[in-house]
């Protein structure tokens, strides 16, 4: 068995999860509601509070998916209860990011014109200070995907460390001209 797919997905009170017929899996909570459509081959039981994914045999197209499965389900339950959050770190002199609205992220990187960013549906932006950007959403995939999206416009350089970073992501440093005798 898998060792992701066999544990079981505790709902939380005030969520619900519903499985149709095309195996579509719908969780509705205080944030929201997101959907997700399983393969056919496995199978979301719902028995009380606790949700079990199961597959037929073990193949290793349905090993795969089961486990997959079993994580995106989870993930939606924890993002319609909690959320899911991604922290930016601008490293620089001159560097600042704003937000605008929860929406609008306006960043000043070193361009010769500010960068716009608009947030998808279900995504907000904040900013605590000018060099810290807070991504938060209740989908993790849109969540993460922006979080790079923002990290690709200026990516750390080895030098100087100057860019834009996870919080715990650690920058290998490089020693430069006067470190080769």
């Amino acid at each position: 068995m898998s060792r992701i797919g066999r544990l079981p997905i505790t709902v939380p009170a005030g969520v619900t999860v519903t499985v149709d017929d095309n195996n579509l899996v719908t969780v509705k909570g205080p944030k929201g509601t997101l959907s997700q459509e399983v393969n056919k081959n496995i199978t979301v039981k719902q028995e009380g509070n606790v949700l079990t994914v199961e597959r037929p045999n073990d193949q290793k197209q349905n090993k795969a998916m089961h486990g997959l499965y079993r994580a995106l389900i989870n993930n939606m339950v924890v993002g319609v209860t909690e959320g899911f959050s991604k922290t930016l770190e601008l490293v620089g002199t001159g560097y600042r990011a704003q937000a605008e609205s929860p929406k609008k992220l306006n960043i000043a990187i070193g361009f010769s014109h500010p960068v716009i960013i608009d947030a998808p549906d279900d995504v907000t932006f904040e900013t605590p200070n000018q060099t810290t950007i807070v991504v938060k959403g209740m989908n993790k995939q849109q969540v993460g995907n922006l979080a790079a999206d923002i990290r690709a416009i200026r990516k750390p350089e080895p030098y100087l460390g100057k860019g834009i970073k996870y919080v715990d992501e650690h920058i290998r440093r490089k020693e430069g001209k006067t470190g080769k005798k």
